[in-house]
């Protein structure tokens, strides 16, 4: 979901979408809290573990 995110936010920002670059950044940080709260050792959607 990071690079997902990461690859919106560069395509938005190539081609000047401003919804490209909003969804981008809703991605890429909910990629984060996840990666974050799955190492931390949560269940995260009923996974151990969030890759």
């Amino acid at each position: 979901m990071i690079v997902l995110g990461i690859i919106l936010l560069v395509v938005g920002f190539l081609t000047g979408i401003g919804i490209l670059w909003t969804i981008g950044i809703i991605l890429a940080v909910i990629g984060a809290i996840l990666w974050i709260l799955g190492s931390m050792g949560h269940a995260v959607a009923g996974r151990r573990h969030y890759w």
